[in-house]
């Protein structure tokens, strides 16, 4: 949705938007599964959610207003005019939902970022690294690393 946002066409948003999505930023879930390895007992099932409950059309208006503050549109307008509503797809859940409590409870596990901030270092990094996401893209990324000094 981001680099769609950036490209200019139209941002399509399933149905009303208002299908319902649990969100954490993936720092947050690879140190929950850190926290798992570490601490979990063998054998039991931790499940991992952000208990960030928002609606489709909530996240992307988020991303919209941020790109708006870090990478403004040229003819001044909002990211927020591109998004559209498309047909749903047959069968598409309105909810996905997770109750993280177990993790939290029994292995101490916490979120480190809000939905808002996670979003936002989200949103800060494909625009940093827009050249490596359209290599992917396209298919000229062949697995080199980011980060690497040459």
């Amino acid at each position: 949705m981001i680099l769609t946002a950036v490209a200019g066409p139209s941002l399509p948003v399933y149905g009303n938007g208002q299908n319902v999505r649990d969100w954490l930023h993936v720092e947050d879930h690879c140190r929950a599964v850190w926290q798992v390895l570490q601490a979990g007992r063998i054998g039991e099932t931790y499940n991992i959610g952000g208990f960030n409950q928002k609606t489709n059309i909530e996240v992307v208006m988020t991303i919209c207003a941020l790109l708006d503050e870090l990478r403004p549109l040229k003819n001044g307008r909002s990211y927020r005019e591109q998004a559209s509503f498309v047909a749903d797809r047959p069968g598409h859940d309105r909810r996905y939902s997770i109750d993280s409590t177990k993790i939290k409870n029994e292995l101490g596990w916490e979120l480190a970022e809000t939905f808002e901030s996670g979003l936002r270092k989200t949103v800060e990094w494909y625009l940093a690294n827009e050249t490596w996401c359209q290599r992917v893209a396209d298919g000229r990324y062949r697995g080199e690393r980011l980060g690497l000094v040459k």
